[in-house]
Order: C-alpha cells, then sequence, then structure tokens
C-alpha cells in the first residue's frame, strides 16, 4: 500500500524539514570574473586613497612641525626674547646661504666645498664598509681567529677617533686621504660588528641542510651566510654614512684647505653662528640624498625579504 501526499509540490517543498543549502560556487554556479575583478579593482582603489591620504597628513605634519620650529625660533630672536649673535635666526641663515650660493664663500664657489666633503665622506663610507663586511664575515665564521683578535679590537674600538684624526693629519697631511681615513674608522667598526652578528645570528639548522644538501663553504658563504647577514649590514649602512660625514668633518677641523668643515671652523672664528647654522644645513642635505642612495641600494639587494609589517622607515 502507498501512500501519497495531496499537498502540492511547493507545499512539500516548503515544509520540508531539510532545506537545500545555498549553491557554493564551483558546483554549477561559478563566480563572475567580471564581478571578481570590480571587487579587486574596488579594493586596489580604497588602498591607493588610504596611501595618499596618509601621506597628505605626514606631509602635512612635517611641514606643521618645520614652520612650528623655525617660526618660534624666528619669533624669538625677533623679540630679543634669545640673543641671535649666539642663537642664530632663520631669516640670517638664509640670507648667508644665499650669499654663499651667488657670491661664493671665502674657500671659493659653495658647490666646490660641498664637493670636496661629499668625496672624502664617499671615498671613507667605501673603504670602511668593505673592510667592515669583510672583517665582520671572516671573524663571524672563524671563532678561533675572532678569539685571538678580540681583545686588540675592543682596544682599537675604544680609542677616541680625534685623537685617530690627529695622527692621520700628521702621516697624510692636508691631503683628501687624511679626512677619508678619519672616516674609515669611524665606519668600520660600525659595519664590522652589525655583519659580525649578523654571521653569527645565521639559522644554524639552515646552515646544517645545506651542508647535507653538499654545499661547499664557498656556497654556504654566498648562497646562505651573506644573504642572511645582509639586513644586518644594510641596516648599519644607513647610520654609517653619518658617521663618514662627521669623519670628513673632524678631519677638515684639524687642516684642510677646503670643505664645509672648514667653512663650519672658519665662521666660529669670526662668531658667525648664522654661518655655522648655514653649512650644517648644508650637511643634512648632503646626508639626505646619501640616505636615498643607500636606501635604494638595500631595496636592491634584499629585494627577496617579506614585506615589512608598517612601511615606517627612519
Amino acid at each position: 500500500m502507498s501512500v501519497r501526499s495531496t499537498l502540492p509540490p511547493s507545499s512539500v517543498a516548503e515544509e520540508s524539514p531539510h532545506p537545500q543549502p545555498p549553491p557554493r560556487a564551483g558546483e554549477g554556479n561559478p563566480i563572475d570574473p567580471q564581478a571578481a575583478d570590480g571587487n579587486s579593482g574596488q579594493l586596489a582603489g580604497r588602498r591607493s586613497r588610504a596611501v595618499r591620504r596618509r601621506r597628505a597628513i605626514v606631509y602635512g605634519l612635517r611641514l606643521l612641525f618645520a614652520f612650528v620650529w623655525i617660526g618660534s625660533w624666528e619669533l624669538s630672536t625677533r623679540l630679543n626674547w634669545v640673543d641671535p649673535f649666539f642663537v642664530g635666526m632663520p631669516s640670517g641663515v638664509v640670507q648667508r646661504l644665499w650669499t654663499w650660493i651667488t657670491d661664493g664663500t671665502a674657500l671659493g664657489p659653495l658647490w666646490l666645498q660641498a664637493a670636496v666633503t661629499m668625496e672624502e665622506a664617499v671615498v671613507g663610507f667605501i673603504i670602511g664598509s668593505l673592510l667592515g663586511i669583510v672583517f665582520g664575515i671572516l671573524l663571524g665564521r672563524i671563532e678561533l681567529l675572532a678569539e685571538t683578535l678580540s681583545p686588540f679590537i675592543k682596544a682599537a674600538n675604544a680609542i677616541p677617533r680625534v685623537v685617530l684624526g690627529s695622527l692621520f693629519a700628521i702621516m697624510f697631511g692636508l691631503s683628501l686621504w687624511g679626512k677619508a681615513a678619519t672616516a674609515v674608522v669611524l665606519v668600520f667598526f660600525v659595519v664590522f660588528f652589525n655583519a659580525f652578528q649578523g654571521v653569527r645570528e645565521v639559522d644554524r639548522d639552515l646552515l646544517a641542510n645545506a651542508r647535507i644538501l653538499g654545499a661547499s663553504p664557498g656556497q654556504l658563504n654566498r648562497h646562505v651566510i651573506l644573504p642572511s647577514a645582509l639586513s644586518w649590514i644594510t641596516a648599519s649602512l644607513h647610520t654609517s654614512f653619518g658617521f663618514a660625514l662627521v669623519g670628513a668633518i673632524v678631519g677638515e677641523y684639524l687642516g684642510a684647505r677646503k670643505g664645509v668643515g672648514l667653512m663650519i671652523a672658519t665662521a666660529q672664528g669670526t662668531f658667525n653662528a648664522n654661518g655655522v647654522y648655514a653649512a650644517m644645513l648644508i650637511l643634512a642635505i648632503l646626508a639626505i640624498v646619501a640616505e636615498t642612495g643607500v636606501t635604494r641600494l638595500e631595496n636592491y639587494l634584499i629585494r627577496w625579504r617579506p614585506n615589512a609589517i608598517t612601511d615606517v622607515t627612519i
């Protein structure tokens, strides 16, 4: 005996205790490619607008900070709250800088002074960085050599750089190499310690796996150790160029014919605070230009690294 329902099919479907689940993508209902492209395009547009909005906010805050800082400095000196003879004033700094640009300095054209200092700093930066990387990797790989030279390296690092600058001035005279040597000493230790620590921080399991796969010592250095230590090394380069500039300036203070350091010493000798600040502004511009180059070098060398959690860089 069979029992048949007297209800229409629609009623039976509505009263079914187990309704049919909604269809899924890929089960007879493929995703519309145009809709997916539209959603991804909207998401990319929102991200792009958010990035532009954040960049505009950052630039606005930077301009606000500079305006408040320089404005308060100018106002305090014009109202004689502080003596402009000792601290200078922004308008005087701009006037002094413009005079140097149009009429030149007492030592010659402004571009020549900046080029001399930049050349000394770049030469010292390159030599010091290469020596620091080589010795850092070498001592990081050879423990016996590191233990042997450890007290000598610590003693050399403890020597004041000004003393070494005086010694280099005696050895090399007023030539470029006296200032470059001071920059080399300042840069070397910064890069050396970072490279040394970067080699020591390489994952031991990664080294063991590479050896199991038959990697030679040279292949380990090229494909495992150096790439792992690059993050440490490139981080030190950002700091070390500033030290290279310091080394060049210290060397020019001790003895030079041209350079921004000699301009600062001359302005100091004539109690020209505006001239000192103007030369410091030139050094800041040189440092920013060099920092841009170091950042591009870093992005090229370690472009394989994963994206950072934040885009904030200093």
